[in-house]
């Protein structure tokens, strides 16, 4: 379809293709809704092509690695001859082409109009793509995030996420700024994949929005694992040298590596899109929006990593879903940021949900709440599966629970169930009796409930 066969106006026009925009489009149609979807790059953004799924694809190669390594312990004799980089990036971009496809054909089975092009906010009811002017009655912006850099130059040395996931080889050493969920998972790729790796973190300790009992128990695995990290202190200067790159760090102390990943976490693409002009507020470059992601301006929404809080695909199909819901009528609800579920895909994973108990006693008062920690040793599948961890859930007194966290090789499979019980106001009596098929990791959940009802089991 040519430009010029376009239609032009739409009941919906949504600004970006990526998790967010393509859910608001895919959600506006299912109500019969007219949608034109504006991307200027690849239709699944970031989380298609640059994220979340070839993270996860270099994160299983990682998890063979291991697996082929350790193989004799089980009582496998296997062979480990080594990493080929360029057939685990091969397998990677056989994942994102396959998904690209069915998302494109999805789109156009459904009849979105997707513009390809870069747009441009120029009225409550337009945007401009290439000087041709399209009409919303309704507009959504979802123009994503990208790496930040702190302005550090961007090199064959000095990377971010998103060149790590196309090198065709194996680097001897790492340092990563950067002790997040994007730090910790390319971290534990490289690792298992035979790269000596030090993670700088500035702030006191590794993934610092976990729960206390999580970020010491996967500290510990990383220092078993031989990932060193250096926590406190942010680095001061990155230079890069004849061999490879050097890091300095504010108390003076240097780190060598053959690259370093900037891994500082993701900012809002908002800039040269004409979003202030048309009377949207920005601060540091989010949209900023009411409760149910309305701008304030006309009938433009925000939705996705735009919009501050948790940078998140889920959240961002959320969002999207949500504001199709709101411009359809249907009053949606609202679902928090503390209640959206997180994973971090290192090994051993983490999985959160709600409240930490730092997070929990500031808000509820100390003596008001009571946890309880199960260790995975105490399962039968984990002991299976090699790994240690613990599920840890934070509670009410005499009420629901109000945070679940977790921490071991595949766990981030419970994050399903530690969703339902945080946003359904779970008690632990609730959740205690219930079964929870035997053997499965998905037992510790039932175990960790008991043990806070006050009636451990195996506990």
């Amino acid at each position: 379809m040519t430009v010029a066969d376009q239609p032009q106006e739409f009941d919906v026009l949504v600004l970006g293709g990526g998790s967010a925009g393509y859910a608001a489009a895919l959600r506006s149609v299912q109500h019969g809704l007219t949608v034109g979807l504006i991307e200027k790059d690849k239709l699944g953004g970031t989380c298609l092509h640059w994220g979340c799924i070839p993270t996860k694809a270099y994160l299983h190669s990682a998890e063979l690695a291991d697996e082929a390594r350790n193989s004799e312990k089980y009582g496998v004799k296997m062979n480990f001859e080594g990493v080929d980089m360029a057939k685990v990036r091969e397998y990677k971009d056989g994942i994102v082409a396959g998904k690209f496809k069915g998302l494109t054909g999805l789109l156009k089975m459904r009849k979105v109009t997707v513009i390809s092009g870069e747009g441009k906010l120029v009225s409550e009811n337009e945007i401009e793509v290439d000087g041709t002017r399209y009409t919303g009655k309704n507009i959504v912006l979802a123009t994503g995030s990208t790496s930040k850099t702190f302005g550090l130059p961007l090199s064959k040395k000095i990377i971010t996420s998103t060149e790590a996931l196309e090198l065709d080889y194996t680097p001897k050493s790492a340092i990563v700024l950067g002790g997040g969920v994007i730090g910790c998972e390319l971290a534990s790729a490289w690792t298992s994949f035979g790269t000596e790796v030090t993670i700088i973190e500035g702030l006191p300790s590794l993934v610092p929005n976990e729960d206390p009992s999580i970020v010491k128990q996967l500290e510990r695995s990383f220092k078993k694992r031989g990932i060193t990290f250096n926590t406190g202190t942010f680095f001061n200067e990155v230079k890069e040298t004849d061999d490879g790159v050097t890091v300095t760090l504010e108390d003076g102390k240097t780190f060598e590596a053959e690259i370093c990943l900037v891994a500082v976490g993701r900012g809002p693409v908002t800039e040269g899109f004409g979003f202030e002009d048309a009377g949207i507020t920005l601060d540091r470059g989010f949209v900023i929006t009411d409760e149910r992601l309305h701008t304030g301006v006309g009938s433009i929404y925000a939705i996705g990593d735009i919009v501050p809080g948790l940078q998140l695909a889920h959240r961002g199909y959320q969002q999207g879903i949500f504001v199709a819901e709101e411009i359809a009528g249907n009053k949606p609800m609202i679902v928090e940021d503390i209640n959206i579920p997180k994973v971090t895909y290192c090994e051993p994973e983490i999985m959160s949900v709600g409240y930490t108990q730092p997070a929990a006693e500031e808000k509820y008062g100390k003596d008001k709440i009571e946890i309880t920690e199960y260790n995975l040793a105490g399962n039968g599948k984990s002991s299976i599966l090699g790994t240690g961890g613990l599920i840890k859930m934070v509670g009410v007194k005499n009420g629901p629970i109000v945070g679940v966290h977790g921490i071991g090789t595949r766990i981030s499979e419970q994050v399903g169930e530690a969703q339902l019980i945080v946003n359904w106001e779970a008690y632990p009596e609730d959740v205690a009796t219930l079964l929870h098929a035997h053997p499965t990791q998905n037992e510790a959940m039932g175990e960790a409930a008991m043990a806070l009802f006050g009636h451990p089991l195996h506990g």
